[in-house]
């Protein structure tokens, strides 16, 4: 491919403000998602009783999209300015950041569980970085080769496709004439429908804005629908036509009226959540977010391998090479860190980034760094996050869709490169999905509280173990052969 901008290349700054803002449009809904997803599964376990505590301070997409572009500007350091890449909040940890608020004891412990199992999971990154580095990368594919992480990626899409259902038929609670109501189920589902209506279509047949950011087209086009929607049912005073309650935009006010802090905010870091809370940590809480994390770590560092091979095919370089493994695996780690001290998200490579690279033919680290420093700056947009905060949970629920679908075909498609005639790989490969599927989960009781073991986790150990236990079985093709000549003596 032949690029207008090299890796090292500068644009001219009226170029460089316009191919930052397609970085950051690409990356900025998956990276905003995911906290106002973990917000919902986290209402949903408070309705159903499963915490005791009240969900007084939720996550800030703000400081998600904050710690998104704080984690950028340290992967590119550690990278040598040599990786045109962009850091967004990880999918792969969902179930993890929701295990941190659900096994704690408060909000605060909640908050100060995301920040552990961030550093666990960039810990993890940091040793195999050091390990890459003494020993290679040949271990890697002895312990997680493609059979193995393959079908764990897709269990990862697959685990989530509940919540994205149940996004589906939910919308925002809203106090209106008749008190606090639901949403009818069906005009909800309408709505989310609608917005993956247009996700598809703008991907499928846009053009170059249409494919670079659907789910951007499809989030508004859902959005304006449930505003018509709701304002209908607010006319005709029908309660099940509320999607978006009348009070959503109150956070744009101040004490009632519009004031500097109307439009300039500072976001709800987490570890100004996470506060005090050191005093409630202990061993069972810690235990439980080291099971849910660090597993999960090796997957996401799968996607790692896999996104820079990507990149390194489109600009030409072998990133794997120069800066090297242990570069970059270093820079995503203490990104995602940093990232997560601020944000609650454990970062990762973005696809969209690497698509974008390739789309605009834009492979600039300039514009990385412009669109980084762009993310810090939004994340203090008052009017930005108030809109983001009233989405409706149907229309997430609509991208979703389409996003977690992505994350189970990636897995799928690295299962294309496996020859699935041999039963050897075709245990490991079933052993992953059911187990995944299936939901299989571990819990221990302890006297401070249960440790989980998460289907993610379990899915990628069952799988680790099967490949190790059938690694050195014989050659299914020889050993055919030999039973033939025998057959024949």
């Amino acid at each position: 491919m032949k690029l207008i901008y090299q890796v090292e290349d500068k644009p001219k700054f009226s170029q460089l403000i316009v191919f930052a803002l397609q970085q950051l449009l690409a990356i900025m809904t998956a990276t905003l998602v995911v906290p106002v997803i973990i917000n919902g599964n986290v209402a949903a376990a408070i309705a159903k009783k499963e915490i005791e505590w009240q969900m007084t301070k939720p996550m800030s997409p703000a400081a998600a999209l904050f710690g998104a572009g704080v984690g950028t500007l340290i992967y590119l350091f550690f990278t040598k300015r040599k990786s045109p890449v962009f850091l967004g909040s990880s999918f792969a940890f969902l179930g993890s950041l929701t295990s941190a608020f659900t096994g704690a004891a408060t909000m605060a412990l909640g908050y100060l569980g995301l920040i552990l199992g961030a550093f666990i999971a960039g810990l993890v990154y940091v040793i195999i970085s050091f390990v890459v580095k003494l020993r290679g990368t040949g271990w890697i594919e002895k312990l997680m080769p493609a059979v193995v992480i393959g079908p764990t990626v897709a269990i990862i899409g697959l685990a989530l496709a509940v919540n994205a259902v149940g996004d589906l038929t939910t919308a925002i609670k809203a106090n209106a004439l008749t008190g606090t109501v639901a949403t009818d189920p069906k005009i909800a589902l309408l709505c989310g429908l609608v917005t993956l209506a247009v996700v598809m279509i703008s991907s499928v047949y846009g053009k170059k804005s249409g494919k670079l950011i659907p789910f951007i087209y499809g989030i508004l086009a859902g959005y304006v629908f449930a505003l018509i929607v709701s304002h209908c049912g607010y006319m005709l005073k029908i309660p099940e036509m509320y999607i978006i309650p009348e009070n959503a935009w109150d956070g744009f006010l101040v004490d009632g009226s519009v004031t500097f802090k109307s439009f300039i905010s500072m976001p709800e870091f987490s570890f100004l959540n996470a506060s005090g809370a050191f005093g409630d940590l202990n061993p069972t809480y810690f235990l439980t977010i080291l099971v849910a994390y660090a597993p999960v770590a090796f997957v996401v560092f799968a996607e790692h391998i896999a996104d820079h091979k990507n990149i390194s095919s489109i600009i030409e370089r072998d990133l794997l090479k120069d800066p090297g493994l242990d570069k970059t695996l270093l820079g995503d780690g203490v990104g995602s860190m940093v990232g997560a001290f601020f944000g609650g998200c454990p970062n990762t490579t973005y696809g969209e980034s690497i698509g974008c690279v390739a789309i605009t033919k834009n492979a600039s680290v300039v514009t990385i760094f412009a669109a980084a420093i762009g993310a810090i700056l939004i994340s203090f947009f008052n009017p930005f996050i108030v809109f983001i905060n009233s989405i409706p949970s149907c229309v997430m629920g609509g991208v979703c869709m389409a996003l977690y679908g992505f994350i189970a075909v990636s897995g799928l498609k690295m299962i294309q490169q496996v020859d699935l005639n041999k039963n050897k790989n075709l245990f490991v490969v079933s052993v992953i999905l059911i187990s995944g599927v299936g939901g299989l989960e571990v819990s221990f009781n302890t006297s401070n509280g249960v440790i989980t073991i998460t289907k993610v986790a379990c899915a990628l150990i069952l799988g680790i173990l099967t490949n190790l236990i059938l690694k050195n079985a014989p050659d299914e093709e020889v050993t055919e052969e030999k039973t033939e000549k025998k057959a024949k003596k």
